[in-house]
């Protein structure tokens, strides 16, 4: 009797588990998912390789969207300004010089060389007349004649020479000039803003409304390009990535809010889903089975209003989820 009690017993006993089983596998997947309340941070660092002068803030101060967080120096800086302005200046001014023409002095030395050729050439041209006539008597030589002749072709040729100087003179330098002269002095400002630029980069101000998470250096350090000097964090908009199976996934739309808890808080936070992957992940090679197709999860992100300030980075919270389809 008590070996056939016993077997009664045991066959029971296995009896219940293979209901406790199926009932599991049947019955509809959890209503909740747990999730890691994380927040968005970003890395504040200097542009260029520099030395931190001043850094004003500390961990966990409350910075706003263009406070000063640290200032940072370079050796040549001042200096690179400076040299940079004075290309400036040069290059207006000759763009200036350019742009005026001629002096009223240069005009009026280049009209008193114009007269001046003018007379010679009439004086030689003259001397030449006279010689002509003489030298077809046999009065002059053949020599002397050559000689009148070339020295009036040399002044008449110097009397144009100073006549086209002083054309060219007021009609200016060519447009072609000027347009280079101006390009050369916007090409000098743009190299001065771009030194310009590169040392107000050297101060850095905070891109956002959050708290300072972690101060990464201090005054004197020298850091590099893009090595961060802080971390600031937005406590304001933190978000949680839960995982849903895929029978829950056509419940949920971006957009749609949900409620959740944190551990031991009887508050309820509401989530609003920003982001649904795409690809389940957890996912075996190949999905199958009733039991391999129950392992495919897919991501959905959900951004939390912090008004409380409660929700810290690294909670669990749990979001309750709507009922899933099969």
């Amino acid at each position: 009797m008590i070996r056939c009690a016993l077997r009664v017993s045991l066959a029971a006993l296995v009896f219940t588990t293979t209901l406790s089983l199926v009932a599991c596998r049947s019955s509809e997947p959890s209503s909740s998912a747990v999730g890691t309340l994380e927040m968005l941070e970003v890395d504040v660092g200097p542009l260029q390789p520099s030395r931190a002068v001043r850094i004003t803030a500390h961990e966990g101060d409350v910075v706003h969207t263009g406070d000063t967080l640290a200032v940072f120096a370079l050796p040549t800086s001042a200096a690179a300004e400076v040299q940079a302005a004075a290309r400036v200046d040069a290059a207006r001014e000759s763009a200036r010089e350019l742009d005026r023409g001629a002096r009223p002095e240069e005009l009026a030395r280049a009209e008193a060389t114009l007269r001046a050729a003018s007379v010679e050439a009439e004086r030689y041209a003259g001397d030449l007349a006279r010689i002509e006539p003489l030298a077809t008597k046999g009065v002059v030589s053949q020599a002397t004649l050559d000689a009148a002749r070339a020295t009036a072709r040399v002044s008449a040729e110097r009397r144009d020479e100073a006549r086209q100087s002083l054309l060219l003179l007021r009609e200016g330098p060519r447009l072609e000039r000027r347009r280079a002269a101006n390009a050369d002095a916007r090409a000098a400002a743009a190299g001065a803003d771009v030194i310009r630029a590169a040392a107000s980069d050297l101060v850095l101000l905070s891109p956002m409304d959050g708290i300072v998470t972690s101060r990464n250096a201090e005054p004197g350090e020298v850091l590099a390009a893009g090595q961060s000097a802080l971390t600031l964090a937005a406590p304001r908009k933190p978000w949680a990535r839960i995982y849903v199976s895929q029978f829950v996934l056509p419940t949920l739309h971006v957009g749609d809010t949900l409620t959740a808890r944190l551990d031991g808080d009887s508050t309820v936070y509401r989530g609003r889903i920003v982001a649904i992957a795409g690809r389940a992940e957890y996912t075996p090679r190949v999905a199958l089975t009733d039991e391999e197709r129950a392992d495919l999860l897919f991501g959905v992100k959900l951004e939390f209003d912090n008004r409380t300030d409660r929700l810290k980075a690294g909670l669990p919270i749990t979001v309750r989820l709507p009922l899933a389809r099969r």
